[in-house]
Formats: structure tokens, C-alpha cells, sequence
């Protein structure tokens, strides 16, 4: 069987509350530490993303969720491309991969301009992948996350 197959994407339910948290926690607590915004966005993924225009999705394998990401609302023409976590049990079956490119699909069918993201170069695979997506750096603000040491941005629509 295709695991590429195996995969589907599908959009935020307020039954899928927790398995966001928990992924990202997870990933989170194994590469870094857990901030005070991660704890506010994660704890209420409805009101800090879903409700201020922004969207969550994820990845089911095997009828069990594996993987999470989020486009979170900056402004209409500028979403952070955020929280995606994929669980050590089925890393390297491309499923980063997959909800990268639903966010870019995603993005262009709302019409969004500019994806951006706020990563770690210790990161490499994900750095590598977001290269490979057309992310491209710029420069880092002071502040936004402490773990953040680069910002990469992607041209979608009408540039």
C-alpha cells in the first residue's frame, strides 16, 4: 500500500483540540522548551487561530492523527505558517511534507500574498524542506519566539 495514500489531510474540529496540543507539545518539549505564547495558542487553538481567521490542520494515518499544522492570521494578506509537529513514531513518511504543501494549496486558494515562519537552523530537515517549498530567509525581528534563529517568508499569490 502507498503510505502516501495512507495519508489525508483534514481541517480543524473542535474535537481535535488536543491532539494539537499534544503533538506540539511533544516536539516542542523534545527540541526546545515550551514558551508562554505556545501555552496560550495551544490551550485554545479556537480562539487564538481559528477565530481571528486563521487555520488548522492535520494529518491522519492509519485512523489516528500523527502530524498538525497552522496558519495563523497576521493580516489578510500575511499568514505565519506555525505549529507544525509531526510524531516521532511516523517521522519520515513525508507527512511534513504533505501539510506543507496543503498550507501552500491552502493559502493560494484563500488568495493569501505572503507565508512566513519563524524556525531554528538546528531544524535542518525543516529548514531543507521549507527551501525546497520556495521559502526563502529574511530578517529575524527580536522577539517573537526565544528558539527562533531565522525567518523565511513564501510569495503566494498576486506578487
Amino acid at each position: 500500500m502507498n503510505t502516501k495514500n495512507a495519508i489525508t489531510i483534514i481541517p480543524f474540529s473542535a474535537d481535535l483540540k488536543e491532539p494539537f496540543k499534544e503533538l506540539n507539545y511533544e516536539w516542542l518539549k523534545k527540541y526546545f522548551k515550551i514558551e508562554p505564547k505556545d501555552k496560550r495558542v495551544l490551550s485554545n487553538p479556537q480562539e487564538e487561530i481559528i477565530d481571528k481567521g486563521g487555520m488548522i490542520f492535520y494529518a491522519k494515518y492509519h485512523d489516528k492523527i500523527v502530524g498538525t499544522v497552522a496558519l495563523i492570521n497576521i493580516d489578510k494578506n500575511l499568514f505565519e505558517l506555525s505549529k507544525m509537529a509531526v510524531t516521532d513514531d511516523v517521522q519520515g513518511l513525508g507527512i511534513g511534507k504533505k501539510l506543507l504543501q496543503h498550507c501552500i494549496e491552502a493559502a493560494e486558494k484563500q488568495k493569501i500574498k505572503t507565508l512566513l515562519l519563524y524556525s531554528n537552523r538546528s531544524l535542518v530537515p525543516a529548514i531543507h524542506l521549507y527551501h525546497k517549498f520556495g521559502f526563502v530567509e529574511v530578517p529575524l525581528e527580536e522577539g517573537v519566539y526565544e528558539r527562533a534563529d531565522i525567518k523565511m517568508r513564501k510569495n503566494i499569490y498576486g506578487l
